[in-house]
């Protein structure tokens, strides 16, 4: 008889779909903690839901699963159901009148391509025929400007709120809309508390379906002040295969965890360079860090971006890859990735 182990249980609670959904338990994040004691498994899993027959559906099929698995004689189930805030009549950050999902994208260390991902995001959303708006967080080193081709500047309707930007079917805000070429944002804390909380909330977003959120690296004043303000419906984490971009994306992983933002999984951009001439693939910044990073968060690797010329040059060209080229195989990869993200934020 095979070991029995916790893989093997994870494995075999994969199996579980969360009711109304394609995706599984685990790639939900649900399970927390697998405890094997000769030949009893206690399966430990957090839910926020305020529907109780999903927790008894998942409860029963959960407990089925594990049973299931050669060498299991007891199966315990435990689920700890929370509240969502609202329900439970919790104080906290305020959603955006209009704006049915917020979804930041972060990473620990700049130059990971968090830009190029978030772009690509908001898009991946507008061409499945969502409403999507993409707003610049970096107030220091604003790019969405640049990277859709755009020197406007907005203009305010009667009610004297911003009218962004709107390009390629996506609504965008960004300091580059409101600095001359070359200009450094030159801002102090309170400055960047109050123009962060402007281009939330005195923007006309609505109506959106996704408002994605391009945030500086690191974890510093501004994402502080979104987490907050503005009720995130999760976060999506950058990183590339390396481990010292790896470290920093823990230690932004963490901030969210301890705000009580959800992360939805890992995005690995450059995730490895595929020869144009002979087909080589080559890995330049190692391989396989993304995928043991989601293992160890637990939480889904959402997908893996390659090195592309392609995807510099969109961006530097004013359309990033999934305006330019819907036919590729990377805005493939970007709207698989935001099907993911749709499935767990609309999730009950």
């Amino acid at each position: 008889m095979p070991e029995l182990n916790e893989q093997t249980l994870r494995d075999a609670l994969q199996g579980v779909k969360y009711p109304g959904f394609s995706r599984d338990i685990v790639s939900f994040g649900l399970v927390k903690e697998i405890k094997i004691e000769d030949a009893d498994v206690t399966v430990q899993m957090v839910l926020t839901t305020s529907e109780p027959q999903v927790a008894r559906q998942i409860t029963e099929e959960a407990r089925a699963a594990v049973a299931a698995v050669p060498g299991v004689a007891k199966a315990d189930i435990r689920i700890d159901i929370q509240a969502p805030a609202q329900a439970a009549g919790v104080p906290g950050p305020a959603k955006l009148e209009g704006v049915k999902h917020i979804i930041a994208v972060a990473s620990g260390k700049g130059g990971v391509g968090k830009s190029t991902v978030a772009s690509n995001l908001a898009l991946a959303f507008a061409a499945t025929g969502a409403t999507a708006g993409l707003c610049d967080c970096d107030l220091y080193g604003p790019s969405i400007a640049l990277m859709f081709g755009s020197n406007e500047r907005p203009l305010a309707d009667a009610q004297d709120r911003i009218l962004p930007i709107e390009r390629d079917g996506v609504k965008l805000m960004s300091m580059g809309f409101l600095l001359d070429d070359g200009s450094p944002a030159v801002l102090r804390g309170p400055m960047v508390t109050r123009y962060t909380q402007q281009f939330l909330k005195q923007v006309a977003w609505a109506p959106l379906d996704y408002l994605i959120l391009d945030l500086p690296p690191g974890t510093g004043d501004i994402q502080l002040t979104i987490v907050q303000t503005i009720a995130l419906s999760g976060v999506v984490i950058v990183t590339t295969p390396q481990e010292v971009a790896l470290i920093d994306a823990r230690k932004a992983s963490s901030m969210f965890a301890k705000t009580n933002v959800p992360v939805l999984g890992l995005v690995e951009n450059m995730s490895y360079f595929l020869c144009p001439s002979d087909g080589v693939r080559y890995d330049i910044f190692g391989s396989g860090g993304g995928e043991r990073e989601a293992a160890r968060l637990r939480v889904p690797l959402l997908g893996q971006i390659p090195l592309e010329p392609a995807i510099r040059a969109s961006g530097d060209n004013g359309r990033p890859m999934v305006a330019a080229d819907l036919s590729s195989p990377i805005t493939k990869e970007f709207v698989r990735i935001a099907e993911q993200i749709r499935q767990s934020v609309e999730a009950p």
